[in-house]
């Protein structure tokens, strides 16, 4: 019986450049590494992300592929991709899943693990940092 298996590895990073802390606009980028350690090729279809802010806001985004791309992986091959969110907390985080199908046709999910976004300096709490002017 074929192995169904693909990793997924999440590097997450703070944009200062694209935030704005005064208006609790945080933005984050995260690269994502989706690798085949199955025995047969497969191809990623479609994506299921759970964000959630620190305020217990969640937001589920859903669609076909990542970044436009649908890969097709064999064992062994890798694919990369580069995307981002916004939180209007500081603090976050995201897991999901992607939805893939093997050649033979067998559907199968890749669980995404959770992982944290926080912003440069922000501490462990749910507030941001306050600024008197």
């Amino acid at each position: 019986m074929p192995k169904y298996l693909f990793t997924v590895e999440a590097d997450p990073q703070y944009l200062s450049e694209q935030s704005a802390p005064e208006e609790d606009q945080y933005a984050f980028a995260y690269t994502i590494t989706i690798t085949n350690t199955g025995d047969v090729p497969a191809q990623l279809i479609a994506r299921h992300w759970i964000i959630d802010d620190a305020r217990g806001h969640t937001e589920q985004v859903k669609g076909l592929g990542v970044v436009g791309h649908q890969p097709l992986l064999r064992p062994g091959e890798s694919f990369q991709y580069t995307s981002g969110t916004r939180l209007a907390t500081p603090t976050g985080s995201m897991r999901g899943s992607f939805l893939c199908v093997a050649e033979d046709g067998e559907r199968f999910e890749a669980p995404v693990p959770e992982f944290t976004l926080r912003a440069e300096g922000a501490g462990p709490g749910d507030a941001p940092a306050r600024v008197l002017h």
